[in-house]
């Protein structure tokens, strides 16, 4: 993994990347959608501007022409007008009548509702991985928890975000649910996004380690009501952070053109 400095505030994590960086960054996920088969240009402008908002390439309150994303998509107006209004229909953005949108500002209010479904959810994929996951399987968060102690070691806190995010879903994986993975899905990556814009205003996440080794122990284990009550509270501590984070900081105004 890279050597990166954590970052101190979330400006750090949000600025760092100009128009033509974010366009990199675009096209590269683009990329991505063609090896997968994704042609239908709405759903790819939706896909793209989602991920980039999720990786705060489009940090919280920026302001951007439709105009401008239509040149970095490589796409007419059309298709992207189209994914602008799915995307205000799920609370990503709001749009601005003939001019382009605003990226939805992070508000702990909001957040810790999310928090409270996502803390249950989280307790139900626990209890339900814990009878059906493999011995295999159980190797798999071991090793996803043995890279977040390296990405530690680095101080390298975006990847440790991502492996975080890795942790979490393999549970929700192993649940075998699929109603239980698409609720899950909905919120999952409005809560990435707070967690990496927080994540330099938190204390360094060595208890989350610890919380997790302890986790994928009660696992292997096979007591599942205690793999819930353990996610639960591990979830309840995080969002404690994050909202505290959040509400330390000013209010965020919105970005004028």
């Amino acid at each position: 993994m890279n050597n990166q400095k954590p970052p101190q505030t979330p400006d750090s994590n949000v600025k760092s990347l100009d128009q033509s960086d974010l366009s990199l960054a675009v096209r590269s996920f683009l990329s991505n959608l063609d090896v997968n088969g994704e042609s239908r240009l709405p759903q790819r402008a939706y896909l793209a501007v989602r991920h980039a908002i999720r990786h705060l390439h489009l940090p919280p309150g920026k302001t951007v022409l439709e105009r401008e994303m239509a040149e970095i998509l490589g796409m007419s107006r059309t298709p992207v007008r189209e994914s602008l209004v799915r995307l205000e229909t799920e609370g990503w953005v709001r749009l601005i009548p003939r001019r382009g949108f605003i990226v939805a500002p992070l508000v702990a209010d909001d957040l810790q509702q999310i928090y409270e479904v996502v803390e249950a959810l989280d307790g139900v994929a626990g209890r339900l991985a814990t009878g059906r996951a493999t011995h295999e399987e159980l190797n798999q968060l071991e090793h996803l928890i043995e890279e977040q102690e390296k990405a530690l070691e680095l101080n390298d806190l975006l990847a440790w975000t991502d492996l975080d995010d890795q942790f979490h879903n393999y549970i929700v994986d192993l649940a075998e649910n699929p109603r239980l993975r698409g609720i899950v899905d909905s919120q999952s990556d409005q809560l990435y996004r707070a967690r990496l814009y927080t994540i330099g205003l938190r204390p360094k996440p060595t208890r989350s380690v610890i919380e997790h080794k302890a986790i994928l122990a009660v696992m292997r284990a096979g007591e599942p009501e205690a793999v819930r009550t353990m996610l639960q509270s591990h979830r309840y501590r995080a969002r404690n952070e994050i909202l505290e984070a959040l509400r330390s900081m000013p209010p965020l105004s919105e970005e004028k053109r």
